[in-house]
C-alpha cells in the first residue's frame, strides 16, 4: 500500500466515489477530514489491516473521487457515507473518522441512522468555533484563488498543511496531502470545498449529539492550532459514553505526528468487550 491507490468505484448521484478494502475480520470504516484524502489512512491501514478488514473511501470532491463543480459540503459527505453503507451492505461496523469526517460520521450516525458499533473520532470538526481567518478569505474571494499560477497554488498547500502538524514534516510526505489539488481540476476543487464549509451543518446536530448510541472515544492533539483542544474536552461532554484522552505533541493531523496513537487505540478500542 506504498502508493495508496483505491482500486474501487460507486456511484453517487452521477459520481464516482473512490474506495477500497484491505484486509479482513470486522468491518471498520475510516473517513478522512479536509483538505485530505484516504491517504493520510495509508500506514494505519496497513497495520490495522491484520485485524480488520478496512475500508477507505475519499469523499466526493477528494482525492480519487470525482471533483465536480457541485455541492461537496457537509451537506452531502453524509449522504455519501450512507451510499457507501448500502453499497457494501455494512452492518454496525466500527468507524475512524478524523477533522470533517467526525462530522460525516457524527451527521450520518444522527442524520440517516446509520449504526455503528465502536467510533473513534480524532480532532473532529463538531462544534464551534471552527473555520481559520484563511477558510474566511477564501469564501469571500474563491474566484482569485481558483486562478493562482502552480507555483502559488503549491507553495500555499505545503504551507497550509504543514500548519497541521506540529512536527516538521519532509516535502516527500507532504506530496501525498498535496498532489490531488495541483491539477487544473483539483485547484478548483480545492478552492470550491473551502467555499462551501459552513458551521451551519454542524449547529444542526450540536444539540442532537446526546443521541450517540455507540461507545465513543476522542482523541485529541494537545498542539492542535486548527481546532484548539478546548473544544475536544467540551465535546467529550457533549457525547454519552465518551471517553476522552489528549495526545501530546501532536497537532491535528495526528495520522502523521502521532500514528502510533491511532493504531493502538483503534486495537484496543475497536476489540473491547462489551460491557
Amino acid at each position: 500500500m506504498t502508493e495508496f491507490s483505491l482500486s474501487r468505484r460507486f456511484d453517487f448521484l452521477g459520481h464516482a466515489i473512490a474506495y477500497d478494502v484491505f484486509g479482513e475480520g470486522l468491518p471498520l470504516v475510516c473517513i478522512h477530514g479536509t483538505p485530505f484524502s484516504s491517504v493520510v489512512w495509508r500506514d494505519i491501514a496497513r497495520e490495522l489491516s491484520h485485524r480488520f478488514q478496512v475500508i477507505c473511501f475519499d469523499l466526493l470532491g477528494y482525492g480519487q473521487s470525482d471533483m465536480p463543480d457541485t455541492d461537496v459540503s457537509l451537506g452531502v459527505q453524509n449522504n455519501v457515507l450512507a451510499a457507501l453503507f448500502a453499497e457494501l451492505a455494512l452492518d454496525r461496523p466500527r468507524v475512524l473518522a478524523h477533522d470533517f469526517g467526525g462530522a460525516t460520521a457524527l451527521r450520518g450516525h444522527i442524520l440517516n441512522g446509520l449504526q455503528y458499533s465502536r467510533l473513534i473520532l480524532i480532532d473532529p470538526v463538531a462544534i464551534r468555533p471552527w473555520g481559520s481567518p484563511f477558510v474566511q478569505h477564501v469564501r469571500d474571494h474563491e474566484s482569485a484563488f481558483a486562478g493562482l499560477p502552480a507555483y502559488l497554488q503549491r507553495a500555499l498547500l505545503e504551507t497550509y498543511i504543514d500548519g497541521a502538524v506540529a512536527r516538521p514534516i519532509a516535502t516527500e510526505r507532504l506530496a501525498p496531502l498535496v498532489s490531488p489539488w495541483l491539477s487544473e481540476t483539483g485547484q478548483k476543487a480545492f478552492y470550491r470545498q473551502i467555499a462551501q464549509m459552513d458551521p451551519k451543518y454542524t449547529d444542526a446536530i450540536e444539540s442532537r449529539f446526546d443521541e450517540v448510541g455507540c461507545p465513543t472515544s476522542l482523541l485529541w492533539g494537545v498542539d492542535d492550532e486548527w481546532i484548539p483542544v478546548d473544544s475536544g474536552r467540551r465535546l467529550s461532554r457533549l457525547i454519552p459514553n465518551c471517553q476522552y484522552r489528549e495526545i501530546p505533541f501532536c497537532g491535528h493531523l495526528m495520522q502523521w505526528d502521532a500514528p502510533e496513537a491511532i493504531v493502538a487505540e483503534a486495537l484496543n478500542f475497536f476489540t473491547a468487550t462489551p460491557a
